[in-house]
């Protein structure tokens, strides 16, 4: 009787990957997972949808108090923000199949629309809320054209970008027609005083720069003179400059500036490791303002502690590092530049508010992704998602693993070699 060889002995990148390997071996069979070409299309999905269902949860805790106090209806704003998510979920499956043609020609008109909305914002049609003007009141509802402007500019810039790759190396095409845009979109927010949105559009400017190559001195331009403007602006008003200074020390003037960032370090610092429990949270009873918004955050340390604030940080990182996956690994340099852009989107989005809550940085009244309430900023940023997740799928050995598994539910026999090839992670090119 005869004996497979291969059967007999295990392969050594098994045995290392095998329960008995120590550290080592989960080192390894790690590695193995995440260079799985499905991997970042995985943990796009898994991560929204968890940060998706914690943004609900604390939506629902966070703003179960002001709720009830002024609409009589503990569930008021946990409603409004569940139809939100009925509306971008559809759209952000949509956006996973979205032809790359289709999608770069509207980023055009994107644009467009998005500067005809912010110039509305500074008309009759604008509606002031905490100080800015950079809400659009529309029947019923109330919209903030700056989100869709960060969408926007971000699939413009890269198809702009990916349109010049070739002439790239002349500092005049790296800049128009980007900056003049980029910087109408920003002026026009600064001008309804949302200081907030325009160092985010900024970030993403910037970050889109090194994507494409721009040199370093054309950085540290650039970061001199935003820092010198923003100086300025904040210099300009009174109450925009207490709000930034107040962050240094909040508790100097805690009844007055330092009231909200003083609370959400209270609130955290009080959530311990584990936390006081969902619903349980001391400062959204009325000390704690924009508790479901800005500061939504300080309520999940203190109702879950530091393991729910460190659950999130690790979702919003595998969030981070998916995108750059697919950013890397894509040919096409439109998802390329789309990809990256998104990331750094939702990225200062994240650092601006975490930021903000720990008083490390200004109380600028930026949302956290997913998380905080708001149609406005949800539907956005779910739609990029999608957009990423499509672009995951598109990618050539993703896509031969995703048709092998539809053959396999269905029981049609598969290739032999492509299948080697996609286990391997080979990532084959794509047809032209």
């Amino acid at each position: 009787m005869t004996t497979d060889a291969g059967s007999r002995a295990p392969s050594r990148d098994a045995a290392s990957v095998g329960p008995g390997g120590g550290l080592s071996g989960w080192l390894a069979s790690t590695r193995a997972s995440l260079e799985r070409p499905l991997t970042p299309y995985y943990l796009l999905l898994g991560a929204t949808g968890l940060l998706l269902a914690i943004g609900m949860i604390m939506v629902l805790s966070a703003s179960s108090v002001d709720s009830f106090t002024h609409h009589d209806n503990s569930y008021y704003w946990a409603t409004k923000q569940l139809m939100w998510v009925v509306v971008a979920l559809p759209c952000a499956w949509i956006a996973t199949r979205l032809p790359l043609r289709l999608l770069r020609f509207v980023s055009w008109p994107m644009v467009a629309v998005s500067l005809v909305l912010l110039v509305l914002t500074q008309t009759s049609l604008g509606v002031s809320v905490n100080g800015n003007q950079n809400w659009l009141g529309l029947g019923p509802l109330q919209i903030q054209p700056s989100e869709i402007a960060k969408f926007s500019m971000v699939l413009w810039c890269a198809d702009v970008y990916a349109r010049k790759d070739a002439l790239l190396g002349s500092w005049r095409h790296l800049f128009i027609p980007v900056v003049p845009v980029t910087g109408l979109l920003t002026v026009l927010v600064l001008a309804g005083g949302d200081l907030g949105t325009a160092l985010v559009l900024f970030a993403i400017t910037l970050g889109l720069f090194w994507v494409v190559g721009v040199p370093a001195r054309i950085f540290v331009a650039a970061v001199s003179v935003v820092s010198v403007a923003a100086l300025y602006l904040a210099a300009s008003s009174p109450e925009r400059l207490n709000r930034i200074t107040s962050f240094v020390n909040p508790f100097k003037d805690f009844q007055n500036s330092g009231w909200q960032a003083g609370h959400g370090i209270l609130g955290m610092a009080s959530g311990g490791i584990l936390g006081k429990g969902i619903g349980a949270s001391q400062q959204k009873w009325g000390n704690l303002p924009e508790a479901h918004t800005d500061f939504i955050f300080a309520v999940l340390g203190e109702e879950l502690g530091l393991v729910g604030t460190l659950l999130v940080l690790a979702l919003f990182l595998t969030i981070a590092y998916a995108g750059i996956r697919v950013a890397m690994q894509s040919e096409d340099l439109f998802i390329r530049y789309a990809t990256a852009g998104i990331v750094i989107w939702l990225m200062a989005h994240v650092i601006i508010n975490i930021g903000m809550v720990l008083a490390l940085l200004p109380v600028i009244g930026i949302p956290l992704p997913l998380v905080s309430y708001g149609g406005s900023s949800l539907v956005p940023e779910l739609v990029a998602l999608g957009l990423v997740i499509g672009f995951a799928r598109l990618e050539p050995s993703a896509a031969a693993a995703l048709r092998q598994r539809r053959q396999a539910r269905r029981g049609e026999p598969g290739r032999p070699a492509a299948r080697s090839a996609v286990n391997a992670g080979a990532r084959p090119r794509p047809r032209s």
